[in-house]
Parts: C-alpha cells; structure tokens; sequence
C-alpha cells in the first residue's frame, strides 16, 4: 500500500547535535505517523544532502512526497536553495517527484515561522530554565 514520504530538511551543521536533533524529530514523525516513510536530507554541512535523500525514496512506495523544513524563518535557503535543488520555481510549494515508472505531487512547506505552538514551547522551555537554574 503507498505510503506518503516525508523529508525533513534540516540547515546542517558541523557540530553533531544539530544531525542527532533532526535525525530523533524526523523518528519522532515516524512513530506518530505510520502511513509515512520518514527520512532527513541536509542544506549543507550533514548527510546525507538533500539530492541524496530524495535519490533514497525512489526505490519506495510513495503517492506523494511532503518536504519539511524544520527551519523557524524563510531565508535563502527556503526560498531560493531548496526550491533549486526540488526543482521548483524560487520561493514555490508545489512540484512533481520521478518515480521509477511514474511522476507524483511533491509539496513543499513553510518553515515553523509564527506558530503558536512555538510559542507555548518557549513558556515551557522558560519556566523549566527557572526551575533549573534558579
């Protein structure tokens, strides 16, 4: 049965936290979200690369694929780098993936950006910080 493939994208860094925090998210994703194929692709500085890891899902069987950013703000690499290497237009959403044998919807999304979520993460990670530290 097609699954829908989901690539988190993560900046990279050459520091290794920065690969093990996306590589947990996206295992995180894959645990809540059984009807996914979850895997991470990098901007720049971690592995594997973006191209890599959408060469990864063409062996898969997928009906869509989501690409995620897990980024806060809309910069250049969200808006002109990603699309690049997608082969969307800069600053687009929407695309199409080569399958082996056929062509499905490839979405990509908005950084976290303004989310109230974020927010009441902050409040949390605030008053966890008082209990801690203070």
């Amino acid at each position: 049965m097609p699954k829908i493939g989901f690539l988190l994208v993560g900046h990279g860094s050459k520091k290794p936290y920065n690969k093990q925090l996306i590589d947990n998210t996206a295992k995180i994703i894959a645990g809540k979200e059984a009807g996914y194929i979850v895997k991470t692709g990098f901007m720049e500085f971690s592995e594997p690369t973006i191209p890599e890891a959408l060469e990864s899902f063409r062996g898969e069987d997928i009906e869509m694929l989501q690409v995620v950013p897990l980024f806060l703000a809309r910069g250049m690499h969200i808006d002109k780098d990603i699309p690049g290497i997608l082969g969307i237009e800069e600053g687009g959403h929407n695309g199409t993936f080569k399958l082996n044998d056929k062509e499905i919807p490839l979405v990509f999304a908005d950084p976290i950006g303004e989310n109230e979520l974020l927010a009441d993460l902050m409040i949390v990670n605030g008053k966890k910080a008082v209990e801690d530290y203070l």
